[in-house]
C-alpha cells in the first residue's frame, strides 16, 4: 500500500475573490456589485465545481493511500453528494479558520503507517500535474516544493530605506507541496506559517525545490480568472419546485410573501407561519438538490420557535449563491380561500425580489381560490406552490466585461 497520503485544501470563505470585485475595473464593478459572488471553490467548470475538477486532477496522478478534502461544516453534506456521483474515496474535514488550522484538522485524519503527504490548494486549480515533479524528489528531503523564478526587478521598500534584492535568490512558491508526515506535524505546532515549506525551514528541516508553472496560479482574486485556464462554466439551466400547507386558526392577521395580511386568521405554525416563503426555500433546495427547509430548520428544534422565515429564507439564498448557481425567476401560487390575497401580490413580489436578489419582474406571484371545494375552500388552511428557475454563475461574462 501507498505510504503517501493527499491533503487538499478547501475551506476558505474567498474573502479576498469576493472583496476584489469592489476594487475591480468600473465595468466589472458595477456588473457584481449587487450579486452575492460564489466562493471561488463553488465557481463552476462544466457542471461540477471547481473543488470536484481539482480532487479529479489528483486522483489520476497518483494511487494516494488516502485522501481528505477539508471543508466549510456548512458544505460538507452538499460536497458529499458530488463525491458519490464522481466515486471519489475523499474523506471530508471540517477546515479551520485559517489554512493551517485546516491542514491540522486533516492531517489529524492520517493513519500511522503514512510516511509523506501531499498538500495542495483548491484554489491553484490547474496544479495536479506539478505531483509528478515533486513525488520524483521523495527521500530527498523533509519537503519538496515547486517553484518559480522572478523576472521583474524586485525592490524592499521599509519607510526611506530602500533595498533592491537579487532575483535570482527569489523564489515564488506554489502547491503541491510533498512533506514528511512526522516532520510537518511537529513543525506546525511552533507557529503560524502560510505553507508546509516555511513552516518545516523554521524547524530546521531540509528543503528540495523543483520546477514549478505558470499555468499552476493561484486563484485569488476576481481577475485572475482572465489568465487561468479553467473550462466554461454550464449554461444548462436547472429547475425546482417546493410546496408548503399551514392551518388556519383564528386571530389578529397572517404573515404571506413578507407582507402582513389584517385579517381574522393566524397560521399555525413552528415559525412565523410565512408559508410563502417556505415553498419558496424548498424550491430553491429543490433546484440545487439539497433537501428541504425541513432538513435545515427542524420544526422540533427550539431555535426555530417564531423564526422569521425571510431571515431563513435568506440564509437558503446566500447558501445558494454561495455554491455557484444565480437565482433567475420565481413563480408562485397562493391557494386561499380566505383572506383576500389579490391586494397584496405586488407587494410579495418586491419583497420576494429583494430577498432573492432578481429584479421584481422576474418574481410572479397569483392568488386563487378553490371555489370552496375542500379544506382550503372550507377556510381550514393556505397551500403555497412555488418554482424557481437557477442557472450556473457565468463568471465568464463577468470577466469578459
Amino acid at each position: 500500500m501507498s505510504n503517501i497520503a493527499l491533503i487538499l485544501l478547501g475551506a476558505g470563505d474567498s474573502s479576498r475573490f469576493c472583496l476584489s470585485a469592489l476594487s475591480s475595473s468600473e465595468t466589472i464593478h458595477k456588473s457584481v456589485q449587487k450579486l452575492r459572488l460564489p466562493k471561488k471553490q463553488w465557481l463552476r467548470v462544466g457542471e461540477i465545481p471547481l473543488w470536484l475538477k481539482v480532487a479529479l486532477d489528483f486522483r489520476d496522478i497518483y494511487p494516494f493511500s488516502r485522501c481528505i478534502l477539508s471543508a466549510k461544516s456548512t458544505e460538507i453534506k452538499y460536497m458529499q453528494k458530488y463525491l458519490d456521483a464522481f466515486s471519489l474515496d475523499f474523506v471530508l474535514v471540517k477546515g479551520g479558520s485559517t489554512r493551517q488550522e485546516s491542514l491540522k484538522n486533516a492531517l489529524i485524519m492520517l493513519e500511522d503507517f503514512v510516511e509523506y503527504v501531499l498538500v495542495s490548494d483548491i484554489a491553484r486549480c490547474n496544479s495536479a500535474f506539478l505531483s509528478q515533479r515533486v513525488l520524483k524528489e521523495i527521500g530527498n528531503y523533509d519537503c519538496i516544493v515547486p517553484y518559480l523564478k522572478l523576472n521583474d526587478t524586485i525592490v524592499y521598500s521599509n519607510g526611506s530605506k530602500l533595498d533592491y534584492l537579487k532575483r535570482d535568490n527569489l523564489k515564488i512558491i506554489q502547491t503541491p507541496q510533498l512533506s514528511r508526515l512526522n516532520v510537518l506535524k511537529s513543525a506546525l505546532e511552533n507557529g503560524d506559517f502560510t505553507d508546509e515549506s516555511s513552516a518545516i525551514f523554521a524547524q530546521g528541516g531540509s528543503i528540495g525545490f523543483v520546477q514549478g508553472a505558470a499555468e499552476a496560479k493561484k486563484l485569488t482574486f476576481l481577475e485572475d480568472l482572465k489568465t487561468i485556464p479553467l473550462p466554461n462554466p454550464s449554461t444548462h439551466t436547472l429547475v425546482g419546485s417546493g410546496s408548503d400547507i399551514h392551518a388556519l386558526d383564528k386571530g389578529e392577521g397572517i404573515l404571506l410573501g413578507c407582507v402582513v395580511i389584517p385579517c381574522e386568521f393566524r397560521l399555525i405554525a413552528h415559525s412565523d407561519g410565512d408559508v410563502c416563503l417556505h415553498a419558496l426555500s424548498d424550491a430553491l433546495l429543490g433546484a440545487i438538490g439539497f433537501g428541504d427547509i425541513g432538513e435545515w430548520f427542524p420544526d422540533n428544534d427550539p431555535a426555530y420557535k417564531g423564526a422569521n422565515s425571510a431571515d431563513l429564507l435568506r440564509i437558503i439564498v446566500d447558501f445558494v449563491r454561495d455554491v455557484g448557481y444565480d437565482i433567475l425567476q420565481a413563480d408562485i401560487t397562493i391557494f386561499a380561500q380566505k383572506p383576500k390575497i389579490s391586494p397584496y401580490k405586488n407587494a410579495m413580489e418586491k419583497k420576494i425580489s429583494e430577498i432573492l436578489q432578481i429584479n421584481v419582474f422576474k418574481v410572479n406571484v397569483k392568488a386563487t381560490t378553490t371555489e370552496k371545494l375542500g379544506f382550503i375552500g372550507k377556510g381550514e388552511g393556505i397551500l403555497v406552490q412555488a418554482s424557481v428557475v437557477l442557472e450556473y454563475f457565468d463568471w465568464k461574462k463577468i470577466i469578459s466585461l
